[in-house]
């Protein structure tokens, strides 16, 4: 039985829901502008520091892509994932009775969204947008909403706040403040990078020989649907292309909870010519050939994302939208929904498309029961870059990869460089895509509190933690929604530090101060915080033959002990400061060699009782926390260990966390 979150739903259409706009002018301590899941995080902190707040979503419904049809989390890795984001994911865990859960569906994860609003009394406006911001000197006094519907409430409403923070994925306020940022792709040598600029990959890549005309052979017939004029570049070359946006899609094979594919009114099926002309040389096998990303989720939910050659982003599209108009933005958006409903329209009706093909498509169709007030379509577009600001410190490639680590931390990021194409152009005759980068290994890695606050002569009372200062190849790293969720809390702490002791001036912000009062108080709610041991920290030991294997595992690394030794022991050893019982949870690595994975091992735990072992059986929590139970621990040097004469076959250790009840 699952374990139902006790919410308050808010209506999204409202003009104004837990904010009465009873006057054209409202006053608060911090105010927020976008309701993403950073911004949800921010207005959640800013509260809990004791500030007045007043968080502005500009659309229909808060959370972002989070909400928005991404539930397929990209992590790069959990132990990044601090704070607030972190009970995010334990929120939507205890709806699957679960420790923690990165994989669900929209209305999931809105539910735990509206949840944390209304249970730290969040007030949000929603469907205003700024028109302006008023800075003077290096200070926004008060920036100015003008209301997105025919409400018939007031023309504008000024917001004055001692703190801003942007949280927009387009960031607008930061740019109506005149914040200095940057659209495109840097060249490779504005920051010493390899993989900025120009980049031509052979992932998601059509195969050769794909005639780029419409008439193939016949360059006067011109050219097919989304192919640029743009002249092929030299690799690392700099531009003001950004990468493609798509819609992430929930989809399922649920024959009871599935709306089947339609026709949309506007279909225009030479849209998907290219992929036609793509398919034989790829096959037609949607998983094999990597035509849809189909990312799995609880419920018969999938949640569908770009792959290959010609799939979900629409690659070329989106050039114009970060300095667009209001309206003009609306009219990119609904041609990226038009499209995305056109393709799989394409997939699973047009005879081009081989049958088998068709079949398998057919099987799925939009969820019933997500999105049910959008016809079942997702309510973000994946904005997956726009402006990002140039502030004192540029994050980029050196940060990413360790050449270049920074003392003002203030989270931390680790998924991969990640770029979608950017175009679709012309290389020797055919048709290739130009942009895609996808390159990780590193282990987790700090980002700097200057990257999310402006230059001191622009504005002293502004953060912004989505569209920071970053190379376009860092961003790609960067730009995830659990880092989004963090760097909000980061802000939303600097600022009401701002407020209370440094004149609102951000840039003088005790950085230590801060870091520190992220880790004492996670979740600025005065609790113990967790006490997390990794096997690579100093506080662990080792007996016998072991094995370190680096790469996506929790932080970086995980241990394994030989089958065939039976002394091999590793023990934790968590420093607990608080006597008190504590639940604890052992992670289960998905081994290298999956053959490895024992059915029964045994972690052993010095409890203030004794030592108790606890046996498990990782084959089936491959990924995830194994819950080993509660128990009362003394203060000082506790220990959780694995012993290969308990346990039957392979043994390994990768990271433990002690949650205080």
């Amino acid at each position: 039985m699952r374990k139902q979150i006790c919410i308050i739903l808010l209506t999204s259409f409202a003009w104004a829901d837990s904010f009465a706009v009873e006057a054209a002018k409202k006053e608060v301590d911090i105010c927020i502008y976008g309701g993403t899941s950073a911004g949800v995080v921010a207005a959640m902190a800013a509260k809990r520091m004791g500030k007045s707040v007043l968080l502005i979503e500009p659309g229909r419904y808060i959370g972002g892509m989070t909400t928005g049809g991404l539930g397929a989390t990209d992590i790069g890795n959990k132990y990044a994932v601090t704070g607030l984001a972190r009970l995010f994911y334990r929120e939507v865990g205890r709806y699957y009775n679960k420790f923690e859960q990165w994989m669900f569906p929209p209305s999931v994860a809105m539910n735990v969204m509206q949840h944390f609003i209304s249970n730290d009394n969040v007030d949000v406006l929603y469907q205003y947008r700024i028109v302006e911001a008023n800075n003077t000197n290096g200070v926004i006094e008060s920036i100015a909403l003008e209301p997105d519907n025919d409400k018939g409430i007031p023309n504008q409403i000024h917001v004055k706040a001692k703190q801003y923070i942007d949280c927009t994925y387009e960031g607008d306020l930061m740019a109506k403040a005149g914040i200095s940022y940057f659209v495109g792709r840097e060249a490779n040598d504005t920051y010493g990078e390899s993989l900025n600029g120009v980049q031509l990959s052979y992932w998601h890549q059509f195969p050769d020989g794909v005639d780029p005309y419409i008439v193939p052979g016949d360059s006067t017939s011109g050219l097919c649907w989304g192919i640029s004029n743009n002249a092929y570049r030299a690799i690392g070359s700099g531009d003001s292309l950004i990468q493609a946006y798509n819609f992430r899609l929930c989809l399922t094979n649920n024959a009871t909870n599935n709306v089947p594919f339609t026709k949309p009114a506007d279909y225009d099926s030479t849209k998907y010519e290219l992929l036609a002309r793509a398919i034989p040389g790829i096959g037609c096998d949607i998983n094999k050939y990597l035509l849809i990303n189909w990312g799995e989720m609880p419920d018969d939910k999938y949640d569908v994302n770009n792959r290959g050659p010609l799939s979900t982003d629409m690659i070329g599209m989106n050039h114009k939208y970060p300095e667009a108009t209001y309206e003009e933005r609306k009219q990119i958006w609904k041609d990226h929904e038009s499209y995305t409903k056109g393709l799989m329209y394409f997939l699973t009706h047009d005879t081009r498309v081989p049958k088998e093909l068709r079949d398998k498509v057919s099987q799925f169709g939009w969820t019933k029961d997500e999105f049910i007030d959008n016809d079942n379509f997702p309510t973000q577009l994946y904005i997956r870059e726009a402006r990002r600001m140039i502030s004192d410190y540029v994050m980029t490639q050196k940060n990413c990869v360790g050449d270049e680590v920074v003392d003002d931390g203030v989270g931390l990021a680790a998924y991969i460089m990640d770029s979608h194409n950017c175009q679709r152009i012309i290389i020797d005759g055919m048709v290739k895509n130009e942009g895609d980068v996808q390159i990780g290994g590193f282990p987790p890695y700090p980002i700097a509190y200057r990257s999310i606050i402006p230059k001191r002569q622009e504005c002293r009372n502004l953060l912004v933690p989505v569209c920071l200062s970053a190379s376009h190849i860092a961003y790609g790293s960067l730009r995830m929604e659990p880092v989004f969720m963090v760097l909000g809390q980061s802000a939303a702490v600097a600022a009401a530090m701002a407020i209370d002791n440094t004149n609102n001036i951000i840039q003088d912000v005790e950085v230590t101060t801060l870091q520190n009062k992220l880790i004492s108080d996670p979740y600025l709610d005065n609790s113990i915080p967790d006490i997390l041991v990794d096997d690579m920290d100093s506080n662990t030991s080792r007996k016998g033959d072991w094995q370190m294997h680096e790469g996506y595992y929790y932080k970086h690394s995980y241990a394994q002990g030989d089958r065939k030794t039976k002394d091999n022991e590793f023990a934790f050893y968590p420093e607990v400061k608080y006597g008190s019982k504590y639940s604890i949870y052992f992670y289960c690595s998905a081994l290298i060699a999956p053959a490895d994975m024992p059915d029964r091992m045994s972690v052993s735990i010095t409890a203030a009782d004794g030592i108790k072992n606890v046996y498990v059986n990782p084959k089936k929590h491959i990924g995830q926390w194994i819950d080993l139970g509660c128990h009362k621990l003394n203060t000082g040097k506790a220990e959780v260990g694995v012993k290969g004469e308990l346990s039957d076959g392979t043994i390994f250790a990768d990271a433990i966390i002690l949650k205080a009840e």
